[in-house]
């Protein structure tokens, strides 16, 4: 962004505030989107997808290395038989072994993470309900007994 971009924006941000203040980071239309803005996470989708990651990494775990034997078989066969392609099926396997492995390590990261993720939101909503509820308690001690209290020990 140019400077003169910034100066002009910053200029119609004052205008429409009708002042001198100016906010920046703001969605103008912010109260279209509800009460909860337009992030939430829902605890079914995040259960969802580390299922989905768990689910691939089950299949790939008992999948993925079906080729191995018969690879390693065929690597052998062909560098005894003088052929130099043997050579390269083996540095294929051992290559695919590391990028299965690499698969394996990422789906489990995900599966694992979505479920502190949804543990760790579902502490966050107690702990954000608790907060609120202690709050309210609060202001219903200062209702009707403040009225008792005003105007006195004016004078």
């Amino acid at each position: 962004m140019a400077w003169d971009e910034w100066e002009r924006l910053k200029a119609e941000a004052v205008g429409r505030q009708g002042g001198g203040q100016m906010q920046l980071n703001s969605d103008p239309d912010a109260h279209l989107a509800g009460p909860q803005g337009d992030l939430t996470v829902n605890q079914k989708d995040l259960a969802k997808i580390g299922d989905e990651a768990f689910k691939l990494f089950e299949g790939l775990g008992n999948h993925g290395r079906d080729a191995w034997s018969s690879s390693q078989t065929a690597a052998k066969d062909l560098t005894t038989q003088g052929f130099e392609v043997g050579g390269g099926l083996d540095k294929v396997q051992e290559r695919w072994e590391k990028q299965l492995q690499s698969l394996l390590d990422a789906c489990a990261h995900i599966s694992n993470h979505m479920d502190f993720t949804q543990k760790a939101h579902q502490g966050d909503e107690y702990h954000i309900a608790g907060t609120i509820s202690s709050i309210s308690q609060l202001d219903k001690g200062f209702g009707e007994d403040d009225k008792k209290f005003e105007g006195k020990g004016e004078g």
